[in-house]
């Protein structure tokens, strides 16, 4: 997850709201093919509460903790203190990762992300990136936005006069298939799921979208003003429901060919 600016992400108050998040991770980890002594990145880890699930199938691997915000970091350090010497932790933006950010950990045997990609507006650097730091035949399995993601936010946002409250790419499908395959990726499969979620009142919503969807606005406009600004995309939809479209990819970095 890149920070925009001033706009970090705060650790803790992601880590307390981010329940969706986290569960969706959870189920897209079952994808991961693993022996259980593989070393896999983390591609923008977060508050650590999925790569904790992670390290749990890995008993005798690694993880690369990777995730640009200092903020997230540092709640993954501290949520993860009982395990380090499983982790690594890497501060580092997916838009420029290269191997010997992994240092002695690359090649990596996967790479393994959920919310996260939408954030990178260049995917096709990013998966070039990504194929750079797999060994030949390593796995990619991840979620991100799809296009179509929280629609309804957007709208809601676009109504109260604001074009575009954040920094994100919302790829479809197709596009990100042609982009894994130029990137040197095989047995690709690319899908999407509507995941819409609910929260109980608009409170609550407002506390979501003030942590994730709006943050990068809000860092923009008065620090007085960003609540009522919450609030009132909060009103503006039509429930406290956000509509949100997953991208799901699995993938491997194709296999070097052996010249006879």
């Amino acid at each position: 997850m890149t920070p925009a600016g001033d706009a970090d992400w705060d650790g803790a108050a992601y880590d307390r709201l981010s329940g969706p998040q986290a569960r969706w991770g959870k189920a897209v980890l079952e994808r991961l093919e693993l022996r259980g002594d593989e070393t896999v990145v983390d591609a923008g880890c977060g508050s650590g509460r999925v790569t904790a699930a992670l390290l749990d199938r890995l008993p005798r691997g690694r993880v690369v903790a990777l995730d640009a915000s200092p903020s997230m970091l540092a709640q993954a350090r501290a949520r993860l203190s009982d395990r380090v010497d499983q982790v690594r932790f890497v501060e580092a933006d997916l838009q420029a990762l290269s191997p010997g950010e992994l240092g002695p950990d690359a090649p990596a045997d996967a790479v393994f992300s959920s919310a996260t990609f939408h954030w990178v507006t260049d995917h096709s650097r990013l998966f070039s990136n990504l194929a750079a730091v797999l060994r030949s035949g390593g796995q990619l399995v991840a979620q991100c936005g799809a296009a179509g993601n929280i629609d309804g936010v957007i709208l809601a946002v676009r109504s109260l006069g604001v074009e575009r409250a954040g920094t994100w790419h919302y790829a479809t499908p197709e596009e990100t298939e042609d982009r894994l395959r130029a990137a040197g990726f095989t047995d690709v499969q690319v899908w999407t799921n509507p995941e819409p979620t609910a929260f109980p009142d608009a409170g609550t919503l407002a506390d979501f979208l003030e942590t994730v969807c709006l943050r990068e606005h809000l860092a923009s406009i008065p620090a007085a003003e960003r609540r009522t600004f919450t609030e009132q995309v909060a009103a503006r939809m039509a429930e406290p429901v956000i509509d949100y479209v997953r991208l799901n990819i699995v993938a491997r970095k194709a296999a070097r060919r052996v010249r006879a």
